[in-house]
């Protein structure tokens, strides 16, 4: 959450002119791998900062927790595909067709690995979809900026799964470090506009012709923050830094350890190896494991938050309709 200092002048005073704080959200939309079970759809999450909305992989029956979240999923505005295997991607044609429902003046975007342009021309072509808005399709090779917006970018980077796959982080801008008003007190700055101009980092003139500098009155910058998206891959190394110091990193965890021989002949990873990615990677304030095997009944699942927690005891298992703040560390 976020902090401030302790100014000589009342909290009261300063806040209209202190930079609004963006809220971002995390919502586990499904967390189970391979099937739909009754009460564990398919692994997806939507992140929602402010009023944009991003959507990660589209399983089977992803708008149903949509719908009974609430979310407005018809504000989605873009949304990233990991790789083209059935469980993340066969709720994409519903989701495009619903859309129609609706005016929409902006155009949807649908990241994704090779084949995904093919997928969507193919079930428009095949399902006759009414489509009434611009949908913008581009595929990436990893690593790749895919998508940047006001304070932040999304960013693809490569996994080790049997067909082409990419993880996913959405990191924020460095934020301008804490106003202290009292600095700018001394320095001449009376309270109002000038005091809004030297947090938005520019400089300020003084009613007596001194040119005061933000870094005058601000502290040093604060970070922003990041969640991180890892589904389905091997552990390997490379993946640690590409979520180092993500406040949420949310990754598959589908087997125990004792079916490691699966996990490897399956190229996917056991809890106990997120929780190695979440220590390895420095930084990592939570994580929070998903895409569990079929296998497992709800109270088996026990057994991967265990063997993750040995290793990362920050970890949680996800489940559907989880709901994640982001806050700011500082």
């Amino acid at each position: 959450m976020s902090t401030h200092g302790e100014p000589a002048i009342a909290l009261m005073d300063v806040f209209p002119y202190s930079v609004p704080n963006m809220n971002l959200e995390a919502f586990i939309l499904g967390c189970g791998g391979m099937m739909p079970l009754p009460h564990r759809h398919l692994t997806s999450m939507l992140l929602r900062r402010e009023g944009e909305l991003f959507l990660f992989d589209a399983g089977e029956g992803t708008q149903v927790s949509l719908r009974r979240l609430n979310l407005r999923w018809k504000k989605i505005n873009a949304i990233f595909i990991s790789h083209t295997h059935a469980d993340h991607v066969t709720g994409l044609p519903g989701l495009l067709m619903l859309s129609s429902q609706v005016d929409r003046d902006d155009p949807l975007y649908i990241y994704g690995p090779p084949r995904i342009a093919e997928y969507v021309e193919t079930s428009r072509r095949v399902l006759d979809m009414y489509i009434n808005y611009e949908i913008v399709v581009r595929e990436i090779t990893a690593p790749v900026v895919c998508h940047e917006g006001d304070g932040f970018r999304i960013r693809a980077f490569p996994l080790r799964h049997t067909r082409t796959c990419v993880g996913y982080t959405l990191e924020e801008d460095k934020r301008p470090g804490a106003f202290h008003p009292e600095r700018a007190v001394e320095l001449g700055v009376p309270k109002g506009p000038l005091w809004s101009r030297l947090q938005a980092g520019e400089t300020a003139d003084t009613p007596a012709g001194r040119t005061v500098r933000p870094d005058e009155v601000l502290g040093p910058p604060r970070t922003g923050r990041k969640v991180s998206y890892v589904t389905d891959s091997l552990y390997f190394p490379e993946i640690a830094p590409e979520v180092a110091d993500s406040d949420l990193l949310v990754c598959e965890g589908m087997f125990e350890t004792e079916l490691m021989e699966s996990a490897l002949e399956k190229r996917h990873m056991t809890a106990a190896q997120a929780a190695s990615i979440a220590r390895e990677a420095g930084g990592v304030r939570k994580l929070g494991l998903i895409h569990f095997s079929p296998r497992y009944n709800d109270h088996e699942l026990k057994k991967l938050l265990e063997e993750a927690r040995q290793v990362f005891p920050e970890t949680v298992l996800t489940r559907d309709r989880m709901h994640f703040p982001i806050e700011y560390v500082d």
